[in-house]
């Protein structure tokens, strides 16, 4: 118990940050719409981008279907602005995103709302806004149990699968060039072909975020001869991804995931998906939703 309050306590100055720069982009009340809101009114479509293996965040099912943690609460999200607009006929459209296009799909307008597992960085609030956290990950490495790797340091002389333009990517790499280490990156495009790489033999690790890596494990046709291995090296909070300056949506957006925390239906949600890859919530995320869960 006392760990995990040493470590709430750690976290909460990062948390209340994050939640700092998601709030400076709430509305005042007076302001009934923005260009997302009246983009979704003249189509009569809100359009939700989805990842294909982000296990078990975002991904398809047997029958190719978007499912997963984020995904149920953007359906969360469509319902309020189904009310809101006074549209219960709302449609909604699914749009498949990956690490190379999800920013510029929706900073373009092509995608209303990312509901995948993108973490929420200064740089890439220059080109898109987030949500509240809905999860706190941290990047680790996912190995073969029998090749003995513990830490990033154990790759020298061997092979690393990066996905691309990827928190994981940038910091792997500063690692790796900061301590100099003999190590061969492989570039992959998403966590199905980074865990193939793997699973074949041509890397040694696959790194990204570790609640990913332990949907790939879980997924695996032999999980038991898999491991997430290695020291917590980032803080990386997700959040659903908008376009900028969508002022009214991201405090309708916010305002889900505030009740969600305060009625209990968020943290069933995280027992629904988490809970089967048995990943216990982290004091990190804990102290996310109770900064997230402000009244209305």
């Amino acid at each position: 118990m006392k760990r995990s309050a040493s470590l709430f306590q750690r976290a909460l100055p990062a948390l209340a940050a994050v939640l700092m720069l998601s709030a400076a982009s709430v509305p005042a009340l007076a302001q009934s719409s923005d260009a997302v809101f009246d983009r979704i009114k003249s189509k009569g479509v809100i359009t939700l981008g989805y990842r294909e293996t982000s296990i078990p965040f975002s991904y398809l099912n047997e029958e190719r279907k978007p499912i997963g943690y984020a995904i149920d609460l953007c359906h969360q999200v469509v319902e309020g602005v189904r009310q809101r607009l006074q549209m219960p006929a709302l449609k909604t459209e699914y749009v498949a995103v990956n690490p190379q296009n999800r920013i510029a799909l929706v900073a373009n307008g092509t995608v209303d709302l990312e509901c995948g597992s993108t973490v929420n960085t200064l740089g890439r609030q220059t080109q898109v806004d987030f949500s509240s956290p809905h999860f706190i990950s941290t990047t680790r490495l996912l190995v073969k149990r029998s090749g003995g790797i513990k830490e990033v340091e154990d790759l020298r002389g061997k092979a690393v699968a990066l996905p691309i333009n990827t928190t994981p990517e940038r910091l792997i790499k500063a690692i790796i060039e900061s301590k100099k280490l003999n190590v061969r990156v492989v570039p992959v495009r998403d966590n199905a072909e980074g865990f193939l790489a793997l699973s074949t033999g041509r890397v040694d690790a696959f790194s990204t975020d570790d609640i990913l890596l332990f949907g790939l494990r879980k997924s695996a046709p032999n999980p038991s001869e898999y491991e997430v291995v290695g020291r917590q090296l980032s803080f990386d909070p997700y959040g659903l991804m908008l376009q900028k300056n969508a002022t009214v949506f991201l405090s309708l957006i916010n305002a889900t995931i505030a009740r969600g925390v305060r009625s209990g239906e968020l943290r069933k949600s995280y027992e629904q998906w988490f809970e089967p890859l048995q990943v216990p919530m982290s004091a990190d995320l804990a102290a996310a939703f109770k900064l997230a869960a402000l009244p209305d």
